[in-house]
């Protein structure tokens, strides 16, 4: 009753209080949790794999798989040729690069979406934190990234690409990468429990943004300006070039590519805007939503 009264007397305080409330929730569920989360993030991936014969080495054997059947296909199948060379270096290098942020992105997606459902045995513990799913979800998937980074990072040593001070930059595109996919399965996986729809949808649409996130070809040189300014508002592209930046080209975020149009201020920007909507979203959908997953479930 006092909390009402106060949100009548003074609504801008009562506003700003509940805005508040809400921000702070999620990491307060988190708190005390931590140790928790990363043990659960280690048996999710086990579990993944359990029953399988070499187990968690499959979290690598299905990208290298795939990695060379799309190398096959650009390179052999559209007789690109093996020489074919993009930003400056051969292609398998270049969507080599370019296949590890969307690795971690696809897959924290397609596990991030259907991950209250698939620990529904979770929700319904009173004392048990909702969104550390989502978190221990997105944990077990980058630790397959790094293990596939520190694959691919050893053969572009090993072929002549050395580490430089622009691949410092990993250190801020990594978590950055990681907790705007974390923030979107705040309001995927919420989403996805109460819609196997939804689910299906997100499922549905992976393969295609495969195609529209620059893994297999240079989006800042691409003929069409109206293509090459849609592509800035896909986040998985702005990682994708990211990693290529850090890793192979030499460049500091803030830097066009040296041999095509680019808009890297508005490339940030873009990135930045959306970053702040996708935890936004991503905090509203999961408290207005998370009351109400026991009942679904």
């Amino acid at each position: 009753m006092n909390n009402t009264l106060d949100i009548v007397a003074h609504p801008k305080r009562g506003f700003f209080k509940r805005i508040g409330e809400d921000i702070a929730a999620i990491p307060k569920e988190h708190h005390g949790f931590m140790k928790q989360t990363f043990m659960l993030a280690k048996q999710e991936l086990l579990k993944t794999y359990k029953g399988a014969i070499i187990g968690p080495a499959w979290a690598v054997m299905k990208p290298l798989f795939q990695l060379f059947v799309y190398w096959f296909a650009f390179t052999v199948g559209l007789r690109g040729g093996s020489s074919r060379i993009e930003m400056g270096v051969p292609f398998f290098i270049f969507m080599m690069v370019g296949f590890l942020p969307w690795c971690f992105m696809s897959d924290t997606i397609s596990a991030g979406s259907k991950c209250i459902r698939s620990n529904r045995q979770f929700v319904n513990k009173l004392s048990f934190p909702v969104s550390s799913i989502m978190t221990y979800t997105t944990i077990s998937k980058f630790y397959v990234h790094f293990f596939l980074f520190s694959l691919a990072f050893l053969y572009l040593v090993v072929n002549g690409y050395y580490p430089t001070i622009y691949t410092l930059q990993l250190l801020v595109y990594a978590p950055l990468m990681f907790f705007f996919f974390l923030a979107l399965t705040w309001s995927l996986a919420p989403m996805s429990a109460f819609s196997k729809d939804f689910e299906s949808f997100i499922t549905t649409i992976m393969s295609g943004l495969f195609w529209l996130s620059g893994v297999c070809f240079n989006s800042y040189t691409l003929d069409s300006h109206t293509v090459r300014t849609i592509l800035l508002f896909n986040p998985m592209t702005f990682f994708v070039n990211g990693y290529r930046k850090a890793l192979i080209c030499n460049q500091w975020f803030f830097d066009g590519f040296k041999d095509g149009p680019a808009h890297p201020l508005w490339e940030l920007g873009i990135f930045g805007i959306e970053f702040i909507l996708v935890i936004a979203l991503g905090i509203f959908n999961y408290n207005r939503l998370k009351k109400r997953l026991p009942d679904v479930l």
